[in-house]
């Protein structure tokens, strides 16, 4: 008889650690989980930055192609004749 106190004694001790671990096991989830939140927020403003500076970018290389560069002369060219047409449809649409 006292051997079957001693397996049931063992079983819930067994069963107490592995609760503690589950819980521990929990925290360190949602820790983690919100690290991720954390992370995928940082993240996106990351992205929305390096998307500023494209624009930037782009901004600065067609305002010195304007400027007389010999570099991006036909892209400068190109997209003069874009803002053109826009504004052309943009007359047209005045006009009726």
């Amino acid at each position: 008889m006292s051997e079957l106190v001693e397996i049931v004694d063992s079983l819930e001790n067994k069963v107490s650690k592995l609760l503690h671990k589950m819980e521990l096991l929990k925290q360190v989830n949602i820790k983690l989980q919100e690290e991720l939140v954390s992370l995928k927020t940082e993240q996106r403003a990351n992205s929305n930055l390096v998307l500023e500076w494209e624009e930037k970018y782009n901004a600065l290389k067609l305002a010195n192609s304007m400027l007389g560069s010999n570099t991006n002369k036909t892209e400068a060219k190109l997209k003069i004749n874009t803002l053109i047409r826009e504004l052309d449809h943009c007359i047209a649409q005045l006009a009726e």
